[in-house]
């Protein structure tokens, strides 16, 4: 089940900052707690940037053919 941890992970990071993202354009905050919610809002992007790029190398990894590694680009248009 650790895999299911790091999908929650990375959805509650996400929400986390985009609810950072809401909270510092409508302008209430003083600028202590918008450098704040921004210090915060850096690390949950590198938080999930971390996340995503380890997906991107286990989805390679899962490409693989005859021996040899291949990346194809993902199109919405292979699912249908």
């Amino acid at each position: 089940m650790p895999r299911k941890k790091k999908t929650t992970d990375f959805e509650q990071s996400l929400q986390a900052l985009e609810s950072l993202v809401t909270k510092m354009e409508q302008g209430d905050l003083s600028l202590e707690e918008s450098l704040q919610a921004f210090e915060e809002g850096v690390s949950l992007t590198r938080e999930c940037q971390g996340i995503l790029n380890q997906a991107e190398q286990k989805v390679q990894l899962l490409i693989e053919s005859d021996g040899e590694l291949s990346t194809k680009p993902f199109t919405a248009d292979e699912d249908s």
